[in-house]
C-alpha cells in the first residue's frame, strides 16, 4: 500500500496539487495534513489526523462508484474519521468556498467523550 501511496503523491491531479498547496506545512489553521496517507484498506487523498478529518478529492469516475465510495466513507467514519469530499471541478473553480469549508471544519469542536462513571459527579456531599 505504501508503495502505491508513494506513486499516487507522484501522479496527483490538478485539483490534488491546487488543495495541496493550501494545506500543507500546517497552512490551514495550524493543522498538520498528509497526502495519499494509508488508513488500511485504503489510502485517502489528505488526512489531518489531530482533527480525524479527511479531505477527497473527486473526479469524474466517482459518479460511477458511488456504492463504493459511500462504504469507504461509512467504514472511514466507523474508524472515528470526518470525511469530507469535493469534486475536482469545485476546488479548480471555487477554492474559497472548499477551503473555507475545511476550516470550519477543522475549528469546529468534536463532541466531547464521556466522562469515565463516576467522573464529573459532586462527590462532596456523597457518602
Amino acid at each position: 500500500m505504501k508503495t502505491l501511496a508513494r506513486k499516487l503523491r507522484k501522479e496527483s491531479t490538478d485539483a490534488e496539487r491546487l488543495l495541496w498547496k493550501y494545506l500543507r506545512a500546517h497552512r490551514m489553521a495550524g493543522f498538520k495534513f498528509k497526502r495519499q496517507f494509508v488508513i488500511e484498506p485504503y489510502i485517502v487523498d489528505f488526512v489531518c489526523v489531530e482533527a480525524r478529518l479527511i479531505i477527497e478529492a473527486d473526479g469524474g469516475q466517482h459518479i460511477e462508484q458511488c456504492a463504493e465510495d459511500q462504504a469507504r466513507t461509512g467504514y472511514l467514519e466507523s474508524s472515528g474519521y470526518r470525511v469530507m469530499r469535493f469534486w475536482n471541478h469545485e476546488i479548480l473553480t471555487d477554492t474559497e468556498s472548499v477551503l473555507e469549508y475545511i476550516y470550519k471544519a477543522l475549528i469546529k469542536s468534536p463532541l466531547p467523550n464521556p466522562l469515565p462513571e463516576g467522573e464529573g459527579v459532586n462527590t462532596i456531599n456523597k457518602e
